[in-house]
């Protein structure tokens, strides 16, 4: 029986396995998922090319059905028109068989002629990347059995074809809209999984993605690691990648005494640390009331809806919610400023001024509130400078 060209202990297969595994996620999410889906950054052709090839040989995706099935993810997240939506279809469903849900959007035209412009239409791509996606796999399979034997070769083979299947399709589309933390109140239900990306290239960090989608960077926080953003860095040092946009760092400076126009910009592009502080704000002021409030543990379990939107909170919780509202002043008046506040740069048709004028009327009320936490947002507001 064929051995291979190689005879290495069990080991040694493994770690050829994971590191070929590895490569095959550092093509998906530097290549398909940052640089094509998401422009965020630009590769060197050459290395552009090699990604194309690797990915053809190791999962017969097709580049531009992955990007349009993804952009239409973020364009259409947490609805019915959402391709893999554990919201809509179940954890277990986009956990276990997400690798069908993708593949029954990847079909359909619409959202390929709709979502899939921009990427790669040249020779090779029209004549054997695309027409001939199944026949990479093949070849890999044929180069496993080569280099590793008639056994280990297709069990090395089967773990590199369904590598991406479940850990992309299921996990990160699944368990990346379901379970774990959030540093961002982004509109959908995305979480980061773990704050070390290193096993699905950085993808873990994926409400970091959904807050800023067209970041080269996934991680945010200082404990936070990025192992996709390690190999972009690595990369442009050698002249192979350059970065167009990150998501942006909070800058403060000295409180203005007013709302400007800069203030406006810095605001709006600082949202979502906006918000987290809002929330941790909204999780303190809960914590004092509850504890002043007489038979407070009625209210137990809603500290986390404080900082939701009004519709995304269950119709069960919503008069528990309105009961503790009805009993705290200060509670009330930070909820609802709260949606003020995110009113003032949802308001597309507004111009200028009116989003200068809204912002700074929610200033002046919230430190004329006599609520401590509302006072110091509104001083962390004017104190946004931009980059």
């Amino acid at each position: 029986m064929y051995g291979g060209l190689v005879d290495w202990p069990w080991w040694g297969y493994v770690v050829a396995t994971l590191v070929m595994t590895h490569l095959t996620i550092a093509s998906v999410t530097i290549f398909l998922h940052r640089h094509q889906a998401h422009r965020a950054l630009d590769l060197h052709p050459l290395m552009a090319h090699l990604f194309r090839l690797w990915l053809w040989l190791s999962t017969g995706m097709v580049t531009r059905e992955w990007a349009a099935v993804h952009r239409k993810h973020h364009a259409r997240c947490e609805t019915r028109e959402d391709p893999h939506s554990p919201q809509i279809y179940g954890i277990h469903r986009v956990l276990w068989l997400g690798v069908f849900l993708y593949v029954r959007e990847a079909l359909n035209p619409e959202t390929i002629e709709r979502y899939g412009r921009g990427t790669p239409d040249d020779w090779i791509e029209r004549h054997l990347y695309t027409p001939w996606h199944k026949l990479g796999i093949v070849i890999m399979l044929a180069i496993d059995v080569l280099v590793f034997g008639v056994v280990a070769g297709p069990t090395i083979w089967v773990v590199q074809i369904a590598w991406i299947p479940f850990w992309a399709a299921g996990v990160i589309n699944g368990l990346g809209h379901y379970w774990g933390y959030r540093n961002f109140n982004s509109p959908d239900a995305s979480t980061n999984l773990c704050p070390w990306g290193i096993l699905i290239g950085g993808e873990e960090l994926h409400n970091n993605h959904h807050s800023f989608a067209t970041s080269a960077r996934l991680s945010n926080r200082w404990y936070e690691f990025d192992i996709g953003w390690l190999y972009i860095r690595l990369l442009a040092g050698v002249g192979l990648a350059r970065v167009k946009k990150v998501a942006p760092r909070p800058r403060v400076g000295q409180p203005r005494p007013v709302v400007d126009f800069d203030t406006v910009q810095a605001v709006i592009i600082n949202r979502y640390d906006v918000l987290a502080r809002y929330a941790r704000s909204l999780r303190q002021m809960y914590r004092d009331e509850v504890g002043r409030l007489q038979d407070g543990k009625r209210f137990r379990g809603l500290k986390r809806w404080l900082a939701a939107d009004a519709a995304s909170v269950p119709q069960e919780l919503r008069e528990r919610l309105q009961g503790l509202l009805g009993e705290s002043r200060a509670l009330a008046t930070a909820y609802a400023m709260r949606q003020e506040l995110v009113a003032v740069w949802e308001r597309s048709t507004a111009s200028r001024e009116q989003v200068l004028h809204a912002l700074q009327d929610w200033c002046e009320r919230a430190e004329s509130s006599g609520v401590r936490q509302l006072q110091d947002l509104s001083r962390r507001l004017r104190s946004y400078v931009l980059a």
